[in-house]
């Protein structure tokens, strides 16, 4: 297992949710959760320089089948942004389809409205960061795949290089 906090992101269209874990790479927690819009993207590279993050693993919304739709192609494009922003720090995205759900299920009688809606987000981080974790722990290998690389490069184990963005 790699040492270094790394941050989980759950992205919506009117919320991203936040997680953390330890620098063993054994717990994650929530962080919080960023409004989607302006400073959104300068808010999470905050985040990533105050905790310190290694990495950060970014939920990619998929079908059930495993397909891509709408929402993963702006999930992709939101994490390429992020990662131009945040390099040499990469960004990994991994599966998150249920994760949502999963956080609603666990969350379902604790609160109401626009409270509830942002500590899901969170959540949802929370799950998604801890699967990618637990995977890591059982594989010996980074999850998902890196950001901005070509497919060439997109082994579990692959780093980024340290090129600039090309606008």
């Amino acid at each position: 297992m790699r040492h270094g906090v790394r941050l989980g992101v759950d992205p919506g269209d009117a919320r991203i949710g936040v997680a953390r874990c330890d620098p063993s790479g054994m717990i994650a927690t929530p962080v919080e959760t960023v409004r989607r819009g302006k400073g959104d993207l300068r808010r999470l590279a905050q985040l990533v320089r105050s905790e310190d993050a290694v990495e950060v693993v970014m939920g990619l919304p998929r079908s059930l089948s495993g397909g891509e739709g709408p929402a993963a192609a702006k999930t992709r494009a939101l994490a390429d942004r992020l990662a131009t922003r945040i390099a040499p720090v990469p960004v990994r995205l991994v599966d998150e389809r249920l994760t949502t759900v999963s956080a609603e299920a666990m969350l379902r009688d604790q609160r109401k409205g626009a409270s509830r809606r942002a500590v899901i987000d969170q959540a949802a981080a929370v799950i998604i960061l801890q699967h990618a974790l637990d995977a890591e722990r059982a594989t010996g290998r980074p999850p998902g795949e890196v950001v901005g690389l070509s497919d060439t490069e997109t082994q579990p184990d692959s780093q980024p290089d340290n090129e600039e963005p090309h606008d």
